[in-house]
């Protein structure tokens, strides 16, 4: 090979490694966001739109919101670090911080999350209490699920009650909203779900308060957070977090973010706060 030859191979190669290397810079400067699929893909869209943009404005970087098909998808996606950022209940957390051996860090909840609640519901006239559900057929969430499965099937548990013996049959929805449909529709004659779902359901009018009644709410309990894997850095950590803290009801753009994560505000939180869910999980033979 002659001289120019070797020098025009020489610079293709350093052209191919610096694009390489930008290809790849950019990649990374992309964070990534999932968030466990408890409601419609169009309602979890609908809510990401304006935090998305606004962790963009925050954090300097290029911000995605990746939907996941299920709850162990989101689990696996922080876990193995597919993704930054991940809105997890509880019990998915748990699984999360087990899964990787204690690497999944908990940074900030809803206010609301410090006291959550599941509601049982019904459209059959004959259900009053949880006694009366020995041989109905039964609607839970997602399997993964804290306040759509874990905790009613704890306060189940408590009352001496076990779905897969007394219940004709116990069925899985995958989501909140959908747990009130197979209510409402008849399909089930009950169901548990998160109580701000159902809530919102009430104050937009979408179910029929005549025919879907609640029968019982459990005690409260700590819910969702945002989590991160240990592996990021502690300065993007603690950014991350002020820019969840950060967000107030007295500026438009916060407004609409809390509003649509249906929050007054975000407080720091910490793995220790889902230990009571941990024990529940296994309790229940869950974990």
């Amino acid at each position: 090979m002659n001289r120019s030859n070797f020098v025009r191979l020489g610079l293709s190669l350093l052209t191919s490694l610096v694009l390489g290397s930008i290809s790849t810079a950019q990649a990374q400067s992309v964070f990534r966001v999932t968030a466990i699929p408890d409601e419609s893909p169009s309602e979890l869209a609908r809510k990401a739109a304006p935090l998305v943009a606004y962790l963009e404005s925050q954090l300097g970087v290029k911000v995605q919101f990746v939907p996941v098909t299920d709850y162990a998808a989101a689990v696996e996606s922080l876990v193995n670090k597919r993704v930054d950022l991940a809105w997890f209940g509880g019990f998915t957390f748990v699984q999360a911080n087990v899964r990787s051996g204690g690497k999944i860090i908990p940074l900030v909840q809803r206010e609301e999350d410090t006291q959550f609640k599941s509601v049982f519901i019904t459209s059959d006239p004959s259900i009053s209490t949880l006694n009366d559900l020995k041989g109905k057929d039964v609607s839970f969430g997602s399997q993964s699920s804290t306040s759509g499965h874990l905790m009613p099937r704890s306060a189940l548990l408590a009352a001496n009650i076990n779905p897969d013996k007394d219940f004709k049959r116990v069925a899985f929805s995958g989501a909140h909203d959908a747990t009130i449909a197979a209510v409402a529709s008849g399909k089930v004659q009950a169901g548990a779900l998160n109580i701000q779902v159902w809530e919102r359901f009430v104050a937009e009018k979408k179910v029929d308060l005549s025919k879907v009644k609640v029968f019982y709410t459990t005690a409260p309990f700590f819910d969702y957070n945002w989590s991160v894997h240990a592996d990021m850095p502690a300065a993007m950590r603690e950014k991350l977090k002020q820019a969840f803290l950060g967000l107030s009801k007295s500026t438009p753009e916060g407004k609409e973010i809390l509003e649509l994560q249906r929050a007054s505000r975000f407080v720091p939180t910490q793995a220790e706060n889902y230990k009571d869910i941990e024990g529940a999980a296994r309790s229940a033979q869950l974990l």
